[in-house]
């Protein structure tokens, strides 16, 4: 059967309702053969990225389960962690109760969730799991099946922009995989224009693009979020921080990423030492907007905590811990963040009303750079605020050298304030 009809043939059978598969051993992952090998292989592939938000977004990406990242932030090695009960948290599926079950990816293909409110509607299609219903190892994938991977991911109702995201996360591992010997060639390098999935100039961003009025109303409503225990000054001061450092054009990895002694003084001024992309530090100066914020914040949280260390200072004795932490102390994930930020968007009443259910960090951090260049900011110094790689040589000679008065934050948070 000639190559494109033997893949319509396979498009035209993917159509149909995923796979479902009744493992006959949890922990195997079905298809592959040496499936601790392949772990390690992904492990090697994801340990590369010091951040470990971009370890999490490729991982959910492709379909892992978000506790075995967490593992390898905490260990280096999945399979050495342990839970409380002394059980491996590693590759393998999370059950209902949100336990790491197995060390394969078996309960994945029988449709296992991670934990609650964490799952998007394509995650069965994430491609680990795509590959797990069909018993096909990764490994063996070829273009053929991406693409027809890519087409069930359109006939679901997948954007372009969410196609484009996740062939580019195939592609980076399958480009690892090539570089070290596991695989001859890289089955997700194919022609993006013929799929479609081509970049223009021409494509409208679908981001929502908030105002400078908008984002107060978004202050004001995390400062009045509602909560029934005694704890609601805390945790409103949190939602107000939340959206107060987001206001400086923070990607959600970056802020979820941020301990208590990324926060520094340089030149007398307030700063935070943020791990962008591609383990790029950079610097972000706060505002009075945030600074006031994240003051308040951290002020109650230790007197919630009884801690005696002085908060805003950079260097407290638990100076690894979180900037923005849960309850417990613990490290707020992204889908916590993005959560949060939709609450606050529904409590702000009518001037968030029509896009509420479209508010996310993402769409704050574009309003940063729109409010910015609206308020006649250079464009170097907002491409140096928020860590964009897109940057000339000019232009980075311009970020060596800056100052408060290079930044544009200050103008970003006059025009909030000023929207009264």
């Amino acid at each position: 059967m000639p190559a494109d009809l033997d893949a319509l043939v396979l498009l035209e059978t993917l159509r149909a309702a995923p796979a479902q598969i009744e493992p006959a051993d949890e922990d195997e992952w079905p298809g592959v053969e040496n499936p601790a090998e392949f772990q390690a292989q992904i492990a090697d592939w994801l340990s590369q990225y010091a951040n470990t938000g971009t370890r999490q977004t490729y991982a959910y990406a492709l379909g892992l389960p978000t506790s075995w990242i967490e593992a390898l932030a905490t260990s280096g090695d999945p399979a050495r962690n342990t839970d409380r009960a002394g059980n491996a948290a590693s590759i393998g599926s999370i059950g209902r109760t949100g336990r790491a079950a197995s060390t394969g990816l078996a309960g994945i293909a029988g449709g296992s969730r991670p934990p609650a409110g964490r799952v998007g509607v394509l995650h069965h299609l994430a491609w680990f799991r795509w590959c797990a219903a069909r018993r096909l190892d990764p490994r063996a994938a070829t273009g053929a099946e991406v693409k027809a991977w890519l087409h069930q991911l359109d006939a679901a109702g997948a954007e372009k922009r969410t196609r484009q995201r996740m062939l580019s996360t195939l592609s980076a591992f399958y480009g690892h995989l090539t570089e070290t010997g596991v695989v001859p060639a890289n089955p997700a390098a194919l022609n993006r224009a013929r799929l479609g999935l081509g970049s223009t100039a021409r494509d409208a961003s679908p981001t929502i693009r908030l105002t400078a009025g908008q984002l107060r109303a978004l202050l004001d409503a995390a400062a009045e979020l509602p909560n029934r225990t005694r704890y609601r000054h805390l945790y409103a001061c949190r939602a107000v921080a939340v959206v107060g450092l987001l206001t400086l054009g923070l990607r959600v990895s970056e802020l979820v990423g941020l301990d208590r002694d990324s926060l520094v003084l340089s030149g007398g001024e307030p700063m935070l030492r943020v791990l962008g992309k591609g383990g790029v530090h950079r610097e972000v100066y706060l505002t009075d907007l945030a600074a006031t914020a994240l003051t308040d914040y951290l002020s109650e949280r230790d007197r919630s905590g009884e801690a005696a260390t002085p908060a805003l200072r950079g260097r407290t004795s638990a100076k690894h811990a979180p900037l923005i932490a849960t309850k417990a102390g613990g490290r707020c994930s992204r889908f916590d963040v993005n959560a949060l930020l939709r609450r606050v968007a529904v409590q702000a009443g009518p001037a968030l009303a029509e896009v509420a259910d479209r508010v996310h960090p993402h769409a704050l951090r574009h309003a940063y750079v729109t409010i910015a260049l609206e308020q006649d900011a250079r464009i170097q110094h907002v491409q140096a605020d928020v860590g964009h790689a897109t940057i000339s040589t000019t232009q980075y000679y311009d970020r060596g050298r800056r100052t408060r008065d290079t930044t544009a934050a200050d103008l970003v948070a006059a025009a909030i304030k000023g929207c009264r």
